[in-house]
């Protein structure tokens, strides 16, 4: 037996760091992808808030010109 084959057991240990590797990445991405994620729907929210709060400021100011008495011109 050489000293450069591996046993089954040393094949079995190495494959199952490999497994264990990849799973470790992968799990790392995936929390990557849901920070981006999470982040994302928050900014859209935030910007959705300041959208309704800009039209809501608009329609009232709208409806406060609309319902000012105009004043009479000069004769």
């Amino acid at each position: 037996m050489s000293l450069t084959s591996k046993t089954s057991g040393d094949q079995a240990e190495s494959l199952f760091s490999k497994t264990r590797t990849q799973s470790m990445s992968l799990n790392r991405i995936i929390s990557e992808r849901d920070a981006v994620s999470d982040a994302r729907e928050a900014k859209t929210a935030r910007l959705r808030e300041l959208r309704l709060e800009k039209e809501a400021d608009e329609r009232a100011a709208a409806l406060a010109q609309t319902s000012m008495p105009k004043r009479a011109g000069k004769r």
